[in-house]
This record gives structure tokens, sequence and C-alpha cells, in this order.
């Protein structure tokens, strides 16, 4: 009984870690518009603050998953978020120093948190669901929680915005930062005072297993299952999936060069898509249980792919009346994709992971290397936007979206 209570509670600050992760995340979207307001930036140098943060995961992912295996789930996420509460205060100074490279400083270091944060979340919910489809069904849960607070923050940001104008800056989103920096604080006081379940080390332990296998065996050891190899490319294509397909169109609906929408408006819409992908998550634990990740990965491969094609090809004369402003058909299908994009995070790592057994917290830490895809794919469609145009540079998600489909059926099949 006292076990189980112990699982709730674990569980339950599992969530709110997960939480944590987009609002902090959430924040370089409406930070890159401000860096072409304050810093004259290009699309291509507004994306560098949202790379900046994903790239982090690329130097930690590694770094990550070995501490995660040498000290344990606690002390791991009490280190990520004592780092997230510099990397956002970083974020803050640079408003008040009115410097880009701080701006994209912050925004690296918070990163480094965030990654240790996912490092840390994944590999505890599928494990304390204990794998399979039940496993899936928490890490879908925990991405509800985590698609709420990416909901909040776009809208927030949003209104803290208002008109996107030359004097836009970064001390407009002041409140956001200290948000942020106030669950920092409190999640780190919440995590210090509980007890945290630490599974592999209790297993390692008890088979005396721990440090037996030094770190490029046991990264050659998991990299030997070929469902991972392409799971971690499936993971790094998606995370620039689910990043740059609101980016690109908040850009293109805040430009004076695109629909030079007001950015309240602009971010309730991306806010809508977080909150598809809240909707999405809740129905991806609901039904987890009982529908392969497989097919789910399946399913939403295909429609993500029919939503982004027809977001390229309506006309934008096609309208409709939103929030007391005309939009896009096409820009109400690219927010669409967020029930798509919703379980897909929890449905590869299940799948990927597979059949891995003592090599999952290496992998977890391999995706966390992956999760970069979140800063460079968007990176690379903010420069096709600007040689060829917002809505051609969603040639790109499209190329991505059917590699996930080929992983979904073919890639993701156990064999080593």
């Amino acid at each position: 009984m006292n076990k189980n209570k112990g699982n709730v509670l674990a569980i339950g600050i599992m969530f709110f870690l997960f939480a944590m992760i987009s609002f902090v995340t959430g924040l370089q979207n409406p930070m890159g518009i401000i860096a072409k307001a304050q810093f004259g930036a290009t699309n291509f140098m507004s994306q560098l603050g949202n790379a900046a943060n994903f790239i982090a995961y690329a130097f930690m992912g590694l770094p990550a998953g070995f501490l995660l295996k040498g000290k344990g789930y606690k002390f791991t996420a009490l280190t990520a978020v004592a780092i997230g509460f510099v990397g956002v205060g970083i974020s803050y100074l640079s408003g008040v120093l009115e410097s880009f490279p701080v701006y994209l400083l912050g925004a690296f270091v918070s990163g480094f948190s965030m990654c240790m944060l996912n490092t840390v979340v994944n590999p505890l919910l599928n494990t304390l669901g204990g794998g399979g489809n039940r496993g899936n069904q928490l890490i879908q849960l925990g991405g509800s929680c985590n698609s709420l607070s990416a909901t909040i923050v776009p809208v927030l940001a949003g209104y803290l915005i208002g008109e996107v104008t030359e004097k836009t800056q970064v001390a407009d989103v002041n409140l956001a930062l200290f948000i942020a920096m106030a669950i920092f604080a409190l999640a780190f006081v919440i995590i210090f005072l509980s007890a945290i379940p630490e599974p592999e080390l209790e297993a390692a332990a008890a088979a005396g297993e721990q440090k037996k296998e030094g770190t490029l065996d046991s990264i050659k050891g998991a990299l030997s299952h070929k469902n991972l190899v392409f799971g971690v490319i499936a993971i790094f294509l998606y995370v620039g999936i689910e990043v740059g397909i609101p980016n690109m169109a908040n850009l293109y609906m805040t430009s004076p060069d695109g629909l030079g929408m007001a950015a309240g408006v602009a971010g309730t819409l991306v806010g809508a898509y977080w909150f598809l992908m809240l909707c999405g998550r809740l129905v991806g634990g609901a039904v987890g249980g009982k529908v392969s990740s497989r097919a789910m990965m399946t399913f939403v491969s295909s429609l993500a792919i029919v939503f982004v094609l027809l977001g390229m090809f309506l006309p934008e004369t096609l309208t409709m009346s939103l929030l007391d402003a005309q939009v896009p058909v096409g820009m109400v299908c690219f927010v669409l994709c967020g029930l798509c994009t919703s379980i897909m995070w929890g449905a590869i790592f299940n799948l990927a992971v597979e059949g891995l057994g003592k090599y999952t917290s290496i992998a977890s830490g391999l995706f966390m290397v992956m999760v970069c895809g979140g800063g460079l794919l968007p990176l690379l469609q903010g420069y096709v936007a600007d040689l060829a145009g917002y809505i051609p540079s969603y040639w790109v998600i499209i190329a991505a979206l059917a590699y996930t489909l080929w992983f979904a059926l073919s890639g993701s099949k156990v064999n080593k």
C-alpha cells in the first residue's frame, strides 16, 4: 500500500515537471518575435534562441543519461531545476542589458535544464507504468500536463507583447520569466522534500552491476537495437515538427511581410495548437491501454501530412472569423496538427525502448541528444522561409512526417 502511495506521489511530481518543461521551452516562440523587433533579426536569426535551447540537448543528452544512471532520478531532477532557475534568470538579464548574445546564452542554459528534466520524467513514468501500453499511457497523461502549460505560454506572452512594433522588447514578457523562476524555486523545494523511487539504482545494486559496463559499451549495447536507432532519428524529426509548425505559423501571422496580425490573436491561435495537443494527449492517455503505439503513430502521422498539405495549398483568401479577426483556413489546418503531434513523443519512446531492458536509461539520454531537432529543424525551416517564403518552408515538415510514418509502419519493429 505504501509503495502504491509512493508511486502515485512520484507520478504526480513527474507530471508537474512535464508542465515545467513546456512552460520554459514555450517561451522561446514569442521570444523569437521579440528578437525580430528588438534586435532586427531575420526569420533565420529569430529561431536561434529556440535553436540554442534545443541544441543544448545535443551537449547534455548523454551526460544526463549517465547522471541519471549513476545518481538517480531525484539528484538529476534537483540539478536540472537549479540550472533552469539560472537559465531563465539570464534570459531576464538579456532584456536589462539589451543583449542578443545574452538572450541566446539564457536559452542555451535553459535547454540544459529541460534536457535533464526530460531524461528523468520519461523513463520513470514508463517504469512506473510497467512499460508497454500502460507505460505509454502514463507518458501520454504526463504529456497532457505538458500541453496545458504550453497552451498558456503563447497566450500569456501574446497578451503581454500586444501589438508587435519596433518598440517590442524582452522586458514586455518579464512577468512570464518571473513566473518561470517561481515555478523552478517551488519545484526544487517539493522535489527535495519528496521520496522519489529509484528502481534502476535499486535493481543495479541488487544485481551488483552498477558501473560494471563502461560508457562506450552501454551506448553500443543500446544501439544494437535497430528500433532504438530508427527511434532516435524519429524523435529528432518529431520534435522539429512539433516546434516548427506553430513557430513558423506565429512568425507568418505576426510579420508585416506575412499576415500582419496582432501578436495577441496569433498567440491565442498558437495556444490553440498546444491546447489541441492537450486534448490529443488526454485521448491518447484514455485509449493508450487498448490501442498499440504503432497504430497510434501510423494514424497521426498520416493525418498530420494531410493537415499540413491543406495548410500549404488552401488559398489565403479562404478565411474564417476567429477572435474578431479573419484567419485563413490554412492557418487553422496548421493548428489542427496539434491533435496529431500530441501523442507522437510517448508512442515513439515506447516503440523505441521496447526490448532494451537495462539500456533504457542510456536510451533516454540518446533521445535527449536528438531533441536538438527541435532547434535545428525550425532553423532549417526559417532558412527556407527566407529563401522561398513562409508557406514553402513547410515542405521541411512534410519530409519529416514522411519519416515518422515509415518508422511507425516498419522501422519500429524490434529486430536486433
